[in-house]
């Protein structure tokens, strides 16, 4: 069974779910954000997590389910957060309809989540609500991390991974180790599974960062430079702050805070060119090649035949080599 197959069980399995009816108010806006669609990687791990262990993994579909609801609740109660008005190309829930709508129609899906995990069976749900849990809350700790940094000038590197972590990470690494859970899998490699999409996660995250400044715009669907626009502390910025002579510190001084279209492509060439003197893609691609390694040391250490891994291994090897 291929990933494309996969795949097509996990849409199947979302086009499916019903979310509610009256008042439609409330669960118009759940349909909409669910049939923006995106990548699914999230349920897909499930789900190549749960065919290590067991070809039939049919019982892992409303789990795997609920894990994409759940993620996008998240991005739904962000959008507001962020006061973004665009979501995958289109209008994002509270811009479509209001604010309010969108934190209610978020709290639902939170639910929903919850209803769909309860088809876990029954000698493992209480492992899987309590992991659940753990992982959404760090979610939120993450998010709330994000938002205190805005608001700071300081910011340390390792107090930006851990952010990352929490927030973008965690959840791949509980994906995996779900659908390691749902098919009885030693408690030894679920755990593995798990560090390897926490590793995976932050290896994504500082990928999303490089390509903001280095991806092709054609290919990656977003304006390319946006944090430095919008001053964002990325891996990049505080690697190059932390590195930055006199003169490069007062490049960066001089530039932040100037959000104007007007000086937007000479801020972002100039940002980029101080980065290129400091090596800053170099070190980022270093840093992105530690985690994916660290990543591929977990997968190796669960007891599973090499063949059992290969699709995982591949996929996260996509990941890592995406330019969009």
């Amino acid at each position: 069974m291929d990933i494309n197959i996969l795949s097509e069980k996990i849409h199947h399995t979302l086009s499916t779910l019903r979310y509610g009816e009256n008042p439609a108010e409330l669960y118009e806006p759940i349909r909409y954000i669910m049939a923006l669609g995106g990548k699914r990687i999230r349920p897909l791990l499930v789900l190549l997590s749960a065919r290590m262990f067991d070809e039939d993994i049919d019982k892992a579909l409303l789990p795997a389910a609920a894990v994409e609801v759940f993620h996008n609740f998240t991005l739904m109660h962000d959008d507001i957060m962020d006061k973004a008005p665009l979501r995958r190309g289109r209008q994002t829930v509270h811009e479509k309809w209001n604010a309010n709508t969108a934190i209610l129609s978020g709290d639902v899906m939170l639910v929903r989540a919850y209803q769909l995990l309860l088809h876990v069976e029954p000698d493992r749900l209480s492992r899987v609500i309590e992991r659940f849990s753990e992982t959404a809350a760090q979610v939120c700790e993450g998010q709330q991390l994000d938002m205190n940094f805005e608001q700071r000038l300081q910011v340390g590197i390792q107090e930006y991974i851990h952010m990352i972590t929490l927030k973008t990470a965690v959840l791949l690494g509980f994906s995996l180790e779900l659908g390691a859970i749902l098919q009885g899998a030693p408690e030894a490699d679920a755990g593995h599974l798990r560090a390897f999409g926490d590793n995976i996660g932050i290896a994504f995250q500082l990928r999303d960062d490089l390509l903001d400044v280095y991806g092709d715009k054609a290919k990656f669907g977003k304006q390319v430079g946006g944090d430095i626009l919008s001053d964002k502390k990325t891996f990049l910025m505080l690697t190059a702050l932390e590195q930055a002579n006199q003169q490069q510190l007062q490049t960066i001084t001089g530039w932040r805070d100037k959000t104007d279209e007007t000086v937007a492509a000479e801020k972002v060439q100039a940002i980029t060119a101080m980065y290129d003197e400091l090596g800053i893609r170099e070190q980022t691609e270093q840093q992105i090649e530690l985690y994916f390694q660290r990543a591929l040391q977990h997968l190796d250490a669960v007891q599973r035949p090499e063949e059992n891994k290969v699709a995982l291994r591949n996929l996260a090897l996509q990941l890592m080599e995406r330019d969009s």
